[in-house]
């Protein structure tokens, strides 16, 4: 990846890792499908309102919806479902690291579904590492064993699943030549189509007390930042640099959350965090190879 792309890819992570504030507040307020439902929703029209002042317009075909669908089952609706129903069965930092395994699944399938990101030793150890980091770094959580905690965690490493496979399977927007702004309009205005039939079905939001302004201010930071802004920072690394980078997200974000809990909620950083971060950094340089190359060259020098 460029410096450019590196840049982006700093801020995703800064978006998406804020996503854990912003929805512990809004969740005080509304159950998950209803959070879900207005972040999407939000998001959508944000972009579609920059579209329109753009002069851009979405595509008409219906193979691009289809594969906008495709990409709002696999990589928004379908995810927040498989979370939300695990919630209240696997705990916090146990979900976290199996949600994270979605860079080892994206290696695999970016290896078996593309002709350009194949799987090499470097690679492989550069996602072992990096998972090995953020298990550190999250602690781990606890292992259940009852029905109900096996069916959450499988969930969970479904959602990872869902999410390396849209990393791979978003690749085809470059080929239609699609703005990354337009990808994600439509991904998120499919998700939104899914999800507020089911907020209405399942939470009955009428019914629920109003929000203050607290919760207003999380929804729109949802919506605005980690929905419209990230998923068209998401799509232009993917459209440059490939599932296997733009998935890179997925170690970076925790780091973001201990670090905004640092600096909004007086927590500590101890030696735990600090040995994961330095695994995620290892992983991470793996991964992206320069590093690695580098070294070599200056032993090679002698």
């Amino acid at each position: 990846m460029t410096a450019f792309e590196w840049a982006l890819l700093v801020v995703l992570s800064m978006l998406w890792g804020s996503t854990f504030l912003f929805i512990s507040v809004a969740g005080r307020a509304l159950p998950p499908l209803s959070v879900a439902a207005v972040k999407v929703t939000l998001a959508a029209a944000a972009l579609l309102v920059v579209m329109r002042q753009q002069g851009a317009r979405l595509p008409a075909q219906g193979s691009t919806w289809r594969a906008f669908a495709v990409m709002a089952l696999f990589n928004d609706a379908g995810p927040f479902i498989l979370i939300a129903f695990a919630s209240p069965f696997v705990p916090t930092g146990l979900a976290s690291v199996l949600i994270a395994t979605s860079p080892l699944f994206t290696v695999v399938l970016a290896h078996m579904l593309t002709d350009d990101e194949k799987t090499t030793g470097r690679h492989v150890a550069g996602a072992l590492t990096g998972f090995a980091g953020l298990a550190t770094m999250l602690g781990g959580g606890s292992i259940g064993f009852s029905p109900s905690a096996i069916l959450g965690q499988l969930a969970c490493l479904v959602a990872a699943l869902g999410y390396a496979y849209a990393s791979v399977y978003g690749r085809r927007f470059t080929a239609l030549r699609l703005h990354p702004m337009a990808t994600a309009a439509g991904q998120l205005s499919s998700s939104a189509v899914v999800l507020i039939p089911l907020a209405l079905l399942v939470d009955h939001p009428w019914t629920l007390p109003g929000l203050s302004w607290e919760a207003i201010g999380a929804l729109l930071g949802l919506g605005l930042l980690t929905g419209a802004l990230a998923y068209s920072i998401f799509f232009r690394i993917l459209a440059t640099a490939g599932a296997t980078n733009v998935v890179l997200v997925t170690f970076m974000s925790p780091i973001t959350a201990i670090m905004l809990g640092i600096v909004l909620l007086g927590e500590t950083l101890g030696p735990q965090q600090m040995a994961g971060m330095a695994l995620i950094g290892i992983g991470i340089a793996l991964l992206d190879g320069r590093p690695l190359a580098a070294v070599m060259r200056r032993i090679r020098r002698g």
